[in-house]
């Protein structure tokens, strides 16, 4: 009787380890007296480690989660075998702004990583900058072969950019007109413990062989109407201006010395201006320029009180839980649901009464509404009043047949597919963080090849390889629907 052959057993999964390898960290007693680097990078054997901890799902959750369909389970897992030239060329092949986004990415790929199930995620985005690290420096992008026309995208902030890399690859020339001095819109409010100067220009380097034009201290819309760029031979023109103008509080007493909007103090900061703020300081807002804020006005006045209010709870602030609990460690107070109601001041600011809240029920996005507790208010003493409550686009010069919708976070945009606007060649279109912008970029910029490729009568296509080899744009093995939280 023959024997049966066995059947070659089947390779044991990867088991799961559930424990990240550190990521060192600037001691708090010594990181609160100026803007050195927070979080430190990994070593070459530490980013092996943290790369191997990755189960290479077949099924690429990460990948779905990344607004920009960023391939990190490849560059992870060359980073596990030590490739780190083919790691650096992956990372750079769908993200022009790598070196920035490898230190401010709110990392939403970590959040659908299937470890986290279990233990804490794979640090992607500490493993992208170990890629930029230790790979290869002289990767720069080549254009396709030009196909005559040029695109005007008006913002230099990251969906602009990411919007003129996404044309100029394909061929296309692009002029980016900047309202500031700098590129990079709202990078240039990111303090230096986080990402430098020298990040966004690392990042803007790779653009030199690319028919990119930058033109800056232009406002489109003040200096000239949007559609005029048509007129004066534009093929299409892409609107990313972004949420330069902070929102208000609109209470009495705005207008006193001493109540600086968030992001103009950001601003400064960043561009190496001394800034003298008080020993009470109080911050009004729950997102990520109020973190940057707080943490910014410890390290322009150490030892001084600052405090943070915010009107919900700690469970719903928009700001990322990585940049909160750094705010904690360094010695941030923190008042959740309390609303303020008046400031207090003659000439300069002395306080600000604030009131308590009840959340009440849920509306339609799910956020409960903030209700006030009547005959709850206290005053809370301060010399410095930071207000960081949301910002909002400047619109002058912009026509009302655009007919732009404004996001419920203030950026314009497009409502026709692909972001078109009622103007035929207008898109306009932004996003909620420096990913997701960059993100809105990509899609617009798509929109605006498959516009321009129908007025030559061609087809459009993938995006072709940014290094000038063969193969085109395409997402990776199992990749099913995006997840967009």
């Amino acid at each position: 009787m023959a024997l049966e052959t066995p059947r070659p057993a089947k390779p044991a999964p990867p088991k799961l380890n559930p424990i990240r390898v550190p990521i060192e960290e600037a001691p708090v007693v010594a990181r609160v007296v100026d803007f050195r680097e927070v979080l430190h990078a990994y070593s070459k054997e530490e980013a092996v480690l943290e790369a191997k901890r990755c189960i290479q799902c077949r099924r690429p959750w990460c990948v779905e989660a990344c607004p920009i369909s960023q391939d990190c389970r490849e560059y992870i897992r060359l980073i596990a075998v030590e490739d780190w030239d083919g790691a650096a060329r992956v990372t750079l092949r769908e993200n022009p702004l790598s070196t920035s986004l490898c230190k401010v990415c709110y990392h939403y790929c970590e959040d659908s990583c299937v470890v986290k199930k279990k233990g804490v995620p794979i640090a992607i985005r500490h493993l992208k900058r170990a890629a930029l690290d230790y790979g290869t420096k002289e990767l720069v992008y080549v254009p396709s072969a030009p196909k005559g026309q040029r695109v005007a995208v008006v913002g230099g902030g990251p969906a602009g950019l990411m919007a003129a890399w996404e044309l100029a690859v394909r061929g296309y020339g692009v002029t980016v007109f900047e309202q500031e001095r700098l590129l990079g819109g709202l990078l240039q409010t990111i303090p230096a413990y986080r990402m430098t100067e020298a990040d966004v220009e690392e990042d803007l380097a790779r653009f030199r062989d690319l028919d990119v034009t930058f033109v800056t201290e232009h406002k489109v819309g003040l200096d000239f109407p949007p559609e005029d760029l048509l007129e004066q031979g534009y093929a299409a023109v892409f609107l990313s201006v972004g949420t330069p103008m902070h929102r208000s509080l609109n209470l009495p007493g705005e207008g006193l010395a001493g109540v600086v909007p968030a992001l103009d103090l950001l601003r400064r900061v960043h561009g190496g201006e001394t800034v003298a703020l008080g020993r009470r300081i109080l911050v009004v807002g729950g997102g990520d320029v109020a973190m940057d804020a707080v943490r910014t006005a410890l390290r322009l006045s150490p030892g001084a009180e600052v405090s943070l209010v915010y009107r919900r709870s700690r469970s719903e602030m928009p700001a990322d839980a990585e940049e909160v609990h750094g705010a904690e460690q360094e010695g941030v107070r923190f008042l959740f649901q309390r609303a303020p109601v008046r400031i207090l001041g003659s000439d300069h600011v002395e306080g600000l009464v604030v009131e308590a809240i009840e959340l009440g029920p849920a509306d339609a996005g799910g956020r409960r509404a903030p209700v006030r507790v009547p005959g709850s208010e206290v005053t809370m003493p301060c010399d410095t009043l930071i207000v960081a409550v949301g910002q909002r686009a400047d619109l002058r010069g912009f026509p009302e047949e655009l007919d732009l919708k404004v996001s419920a976070q203030g950026w314009p945009e497009g409502q026709q597919p692909g972001f078109a606007t009622a103007i035929p060649g207008v898109f306009a279109a932004g996003g909620r963080s420096v990913v997701y912008a960059m993100g809105a970029g990509t899609e617009a910029a798509e929109a605006i090849d498959a516009y321009l490729c129908a007025k030559r009568g061609a087809s459009p296509g993938p995006r072709p390889d940014p290094f000038g080899g063969s193969e085109s744009f395409h997402l990776p093995a199992g990749y099913t629907t995006p997840i967009r939280s």
